[in-house]
């Protein structure tokens, strides 16, 4: 009576290791606090007065500063502020509006086209599930979260390139990629400052800790950071008219 051979099993792949960060609980949750206490209603500097006219910014702030975006915005959201306007005012009326964007060609065709799915699909409103924003033209992860955080207050991140360098440099969630980077700063962030964490951690890259030169002088978390790059340990005061009413 012949046996049947088994199959080889197959090892299972070693879970990947999150790095070690020098950093404590009680010292994150610090870093947090001072962010809170400098900026407690942090805003996005993309122009925008619903959720439609946020998701069209964002998708033109690729490869664009905000306030390049927001100059030519200002005309295009004036005379379309939703998805049915803008499908009605159509592509090369889109472009015209945008022309001092970079790349404004294929963003005019995007905003048409994602304008056009919304009035078709979605009745002409932002949904607020990522699977569906990010089946939007032009939509991607980091787009969907800024929308999911900003237009509808979900903790989410969106790790452009001002919280990838924050995230390595701080070594407060080292990652190669945005995707390791954003899951790592959510498993460390305390939860009462992950709603605000985007915006707090975008404001602090592009003001204070800056590509080329850090202005480690104006950073409420001096004493904290443990990046490399770091040329004090005395972080600035925070200013009386920054922090929340007492009570």
């Amino acid at each position: 009576m012949s046996q049947t051979k088994s199959a080889p099993k197959i090892a299972a792949k070693p879970r990947k290791r999150r790095p070690r960060i020098p950093y404590s609980k009680d010292e994150i949750a610090e870093i947090f606090q001072r962010f809170a206490v400098q900026r407690p209603e942090p805003r996005p500097e993309l122009e925008h007065s619903n959720p439609f006219t946020l998701l069209v910014a964002v998708v033109l702030s690729a490869q664009a500063t905000d306030a390049g975006v927001n100059k030519a915005t200002r005309g295009l959201f004036t005379v379309a502020n939703n998805a049915k306007a803008m499908t009605a005012l159509g592509e090369e009326a889109i472009r015209d509006h945008i022309k001092s964007i970079g790349l404004f060609r294929n963003k005019a065709k995007n905003v048409f086209a994602l304008s056009q799915v919304l009035v078709a699909d979605h009745g002409g409103e932002v949904p607020h599930d990522r699977a569906s924003l990010e089946a939007l033209p032009g939509v991607g992860r980091k787009t969907a979260n800024v929308v999911l955080n900003t237009a509808f207050g979900e903790e989410t991140l969106a790790v452009d390139t001002h919280i990838f360098r924050i995230g390595n440099r701080l070594k407060l969630a080292p990652g190669k990629t945005p995707d390791e980077v954003e899951e790592r700063l959510l498993a460390v962030i305390p939860q009462p400052y992950r709603r605000h964490a985007h915006h707090w951690l975008i404001l602090h890259g592009r003001y204070v800790c800056k590509a080329r030169k850090p202005e480690c002088e104006a950073c409420v978390i001096a004493d904290l950071c443990r990046a490399p790059e770091k040329t004090t340990d005395i972080p600035a005061e925070l200013k009386l008219w920054d922090r929340p009413a007492a009570g």
